[in-house]
């Protein structure tokens, strides 16, 4: 019997959206899925909403409805929403220096980064000089003072290095700065974002979540990863001096043994936990127009507008490789890594995670999973939900 026979797919699909629920159910029986859900808004409205397969691989619980995940990664989009609200309201010039709004920043060579550069992976801040353990990044007055006097590792805004952790913690101090409430970003996040639109999605887990609502990452083999990771990657990963090994220090913040993860803590560009039809209606917001958030058409276009190479053009000093491309928080529609359409933004996570708008075709698209797997460029179980999806998508009137 197939897996895709066994594994209960639950949810709905719109009409003449079957494919995706096809591609959903074959995940399971040709490309290894554990557990996992889908989510798609098309024009504002919900036309794709499935879960299947277990949150748990050692105890096999079912994936449910409400079932949230860490995405990693894939939070940096929900965390570049903040920043969003912040400019469309008046409080963030994206091209302004960061210094403006947080004077202790102009130290060490920082004097004239700009907020786009900072959001760009483009300032050259993408490790600490010094540890910076939980209770440094727990305590926010003190994690200023260390995010302020880092020194770049080169001129900022001549190279790209993937801020895998680091970038975070600097867009939480800039909104803390810009917000008359000087909120943390999880906080601003729950109270201008999640709690508005009624997103199961927190940069901040509160203590009330159950653990039976949250499903646990199951870890690629060694031999997948191997097999998986470009080989300069992988090679670079087992130096403990590299650059990614270095920009990803903090990365193992957000799990916690006895509460599966952290609670109360914030790690703003890889500790969102929430669900695939939460990250979806979000975006679809910004595939839409923002009225629901009250974004100015500035902001959508400012999103929407190509990203802007440093000096020395999209290489990732991090993850050596050309191509991937940035632009105010969120990663963009880029040769080497496709996801909508020209103009779409979003973010990706390690394990195969995806959230991403759409505005040419208005799409707010959502993939979550507790198999983690090991593609760098788009896990085949999601890019096999966005190729069903945009058949779909490009057939329609």
């Amino acid at each position: 019997m197939q897996a895709s026979q066994r594994i209960r797919i639950e949810g709905h699909v719109s009409t003449g959206f079957d494919a995706v629920r096809d591609a959903f159910a074959e995940n399971f029986s040709w490309r290894h899925e554990l557990g996992g859900a889908c989510c798609v808004y098309h024009r504002g409205e919900k036309v794709v909403d499935l879960w299947g397969g277990v949150r748990n691989k050692a105890t096999g619980e079912p994936w449910q409805e409400g079932t949230m995940v860490l995405v990693y990664s894939a939070t940096k989009g929900l965390a570049a929403m903040t920043l969003a609200v912040a400019h469309s309201r008046g409080w963030l010039d994206y091209e302004q220096r960061v210094c403006k709004y947080w004077p202790e920043f102009a130290q060490n060579g920082k004097e004239t980064i700009t907020v786009r550069q900072l959001l760009a992976h483009q300032a050259g801040l993408f490790a600490f000089d010094e540890q910076a353990d939980r209770s440094v990044v727990a305590d926010l007055d003190r994690l200023a003072v260390v995010l302020a006097r880092q020194k770049p590792a080169w001129e900022p805004g001549t190279r790209q290095a993937y801020h895998a952790i680091s970038l975070g913690y600097y867009e939480s101090e800039l909104l803390r700065r810009v917000d008359p409430h000087h909120r943390s970003l999880g906080q601003f996040f729950q109270d201008e974002i999640a709690t508005p639109l009624g997103l199961d999605f927190y940069i901040r887990l509160p203590e009330s979540i159950p653990n039976s609502r949250l499903a646990t990452l199951a870890r690629p083999s060694r031999v997948a990863m191997l097999l998986g990771f470009p080989i300069r990657l992988t090679l670079a990963v087992l130096n403990p001096r590299s650059n990614i090994v270095r920009a990803l220090a903090g990365s193992l913040l957000p799990h916690d043994e006895q509460h599966i993860y952290a609670r109360n803590f914030e790690v703003p560009a890889g500790g969102g936990v929430g669900t695939a039809r939460a990250i979806a209606h979000a975006y679809s917001v910004f595939a839409t127009g923002g009225r629901e958030l009250q974004l100015r058409p500035e902001t959508l276009q400012a999103l929407s507008a190509p990203a802007i190479p440093p000096t020395r053009g999209f290489y990732d000093e991090c993850m050596m490789g050309d191509g991937v491309q940035f632009s105010l928080g969120f990663m963009k529609h880029s040769p080497v890594w496709l996801f909508g359409n020209e103009g779409s933004f979003g973010a990706p996570g390690t394990g195969g995670s995806l959230g991403f708008a759409d505005p040419k075709a208005g799409i707010g698209y959502a993939y979550v999973t507790s198999q983690m797997g090991t593609s760098v460029t788009g896990d085949p179980r999601d890019l096999a939900l966005r190729n069903a999806l945009y058949s779909i998508i490009t057939l329609a009137p």
